[in-house]
């Protein structure tokens, strides 16, 4: 194999640094859903425990809560006549 040429080393060198930054700013904004999603979650749980008027009303509330986002799609896509 061709040696590599000191310019291509640090070229070599830069996009790496380049694509770990663009790597951990990706996973930065990434994770900013999932907060969102639990604090929906625990709103979610909150309301369908308070609501339930027995035990397994409350188990099936906290199962509802896992649920909510496709629930709130499903429901917005039928009123939209989709």
């Amino acid at each position: 194999m061709a040696k590599m040429k000191r310019k291509d080393k640090r070229e070599l060198a830069k996009a790496k640094k380049e694509m770990k930054k663009g790597m951990r700013e990706y996973k930065i904004r990434r994770r900013c859903g999932g907060g969102g999603y639990f604090l929906g979650f625990i709103g979610a749980v909150v309301y369908y425990i308070s609501t339930a008027t027995g035990f397994w009303n409350g188990v099936l509330g906290v199962l509802k809560a896992l649920i909510w986002p496709a629930m709130v799609v499903f429901e917005a896509l039928k009123y939209m006549g989709a």
